[in-house]
């Protein structure tokens, strides 16, 4: 059978030469890396000093592109969590001299003053316009077994070009696939059908005349909420509306005063005192059912599990509801997901967000990251699945340990240690002197990314 009118139809596949590797991964393929941000320009930083083949593929039209989208926000972990470690010393080697470690970095100057020149070491290494739309094995579709662990990856492009692996790490995150308004998990009624905000808009930058006079609503519980909300609260003459589906707003204040991280705990602080004054208006037990176009606005309507509804008129709605893995593009490969949080079945239950914070995830590496299809690794984010509790640091280590256990060194591999900044270990005044120098830090990149 012809595959097309005008018969088979022949794709090239791409054969990238690499040097040479341990035995752990063929010596005749490059290890492929997906993302191009801070987790996987940290993979391509151990690949290169392991002399391990590598290529790293960017869907976006420059390293780091999800982050671009946030430049503006200031992250609330210091540049000494921020930084990996084998990136540091290929940079310095170079010439590159490290920011202040103890300042709060925008993301655009994470991109600036680290990831771009850490790109540009590896250059074209770095593919960018390089969308992954599906991963498979050569030959072998999910089903079958004979010959598979032997044969090379298959990656194939938004362009329609193939290539080969003979590894992969994803760290692709999930940045353009946020959670939907609604709050079972399906999308509200009408919310396609009406202008939805991205989280993290430049509320005091390049987008205020989007909001400033005009009633906001923010959907969301997390850290991206919260700086939205702050933003916000700055503009005069704004209304703004907090929707969240919890019956209070405790845990989304968080450890305030007593957290590890200073500009983490000001943001809850801060949060609560507008809540409190009545500048931020919060409706708690908003279960999203239904968003339409109104005379004057957009109509959003809450139903909660019982059937009782309430509604609210605004001008603008800003969904911060975080975020969840997209895994379509390994549909082919043999993944073991854990079906609530949709991390691999045995990382689970060390970022459960009912259990553990950003700074309490025990540590873990290539064995927690591991699905039955060998040599397929998701990290950085991506890894956590729904789970809010991401941290850089964390990422990091996840790099390293994959990256040893590619080159064969296991003892390195399994030799997982994290140093995390934990909320209620300290305080100090470093977010109100940062704030003063900068301005307000906020929460992602560095921090937790819900």
């Amino acid at each position: 059978m012809s595959d097309s009118c005008c018969g088979p139809t022949t794709i090239a596949i791409e054969q990238i030469a690499a040097p040479r590797q341990a035995a752990s991964v063929r010596d005749d393929l490059p290890v492929v890396v997906i993302g191009a941000g801070p987790v996987g320009l940290a993979a391509a930083a151990h690949l290169t000093e392991r002399g391990l083949g590598h290529l790293v593929l960017e869907a976006g039209d420059q390293v780091a592109a999800s982050i671009a989208q946030w430049g503006h926000v200031r992250v609330f972990s210091p540049w000494t969590y921020d930084i990996d470690a084998a990136a540091r010393r290929l940079l310095e080697a170079d010439g590159w001299t490290a920011p202040d470690p103890g300042r709060l970095p925008t993301g655009a100057e994470l991109v600036a003053d680290y990831l771009a020149p850490l790109a540009k070491l590896f250059g074209d290494r770095v593919r960018t316009n390089a969308r992954v739309t599906a991963i498979s094995r050569l030959g072998h579709d999910r089903l079958r077994t004979a010959g598979r662990e032997q044969a090379p990856f298959v990656i194939r492009l938004a362009d329609g070009g193939e290539l080969q692996a003979a590894a992969i790490i994803d760290a692709s995150g999930t940045w353009t696939t946020p959670n939907v308004l609604g709050a079972a998990g399906l999308p509200a009624h009408g919310e396609n059908d009406v202008p939805i905000d991205h989280a993290l808009p430049d509320v005091l930058g390049a987008d205020r005349h989007r909001y400033e006079g005009r009633h906001v609503l923010v959907v969301g519980a997390g850290h991206s909420a919260a700086t939205t909300l702050l933003a916000l609260a700055q503009l005069d003459d704004t209304p703004i509306t907090w929707a969240i589906r919890a019956g209070t707003a405790g845990r989304a204040y968080g450890g305030g005063d007593a957290d590890a991280l200073p500009a983490r705990g000001a943001l809850g602080t801060r949060l609560r005192a507008h809540v409190t004054s009545g500048r931020i208006a919060l409706l708690t037990g908003f279960f999203t059912h239904r968003v339409r176009a109104a005379a004057d606005g957009v109509e959003v309507t809450s139903r909660t599990p019982s059937g009782a509804e309430q509604s609210i008129t605004v001008d603008r709605i800003v969904r911060a509801t975080g975020y969840r893995p997209d895994h379509s593009i390994a549909a082919e490969l043999r993944l073991d997901l854990d079906p609530v949080l949709g991390s691999t079945r045995a990382l689970a239950p060390l970022i459960d967000p009912d259990q553990h914070s950003c700074g309490t995830v025990p540590p873990h590496g290539v064995d927690e990251l591991a699905h039955p299809e060998p040599g397929y690794y998701a990290i950085g984010v991506k890894s956590y699945g729904r789970a809010p509790t991401f941290l850089l640091a964390t990422g990091y280590e996840q790099a390293r340990s994959v990256v040893a256990a590619l080159a064969g060194d296991w003892q390195a591999a399994r030799d997982v240690r994290l140093d995390l900044p934990e909320t209620g270990v300290c305080s100090s005044s470093l977010a109100e002197d940062q704030e003063r120098r900068a301005g307000l830090a906020a929460g992602v990149g560095g921090g937790c990314c819900g």
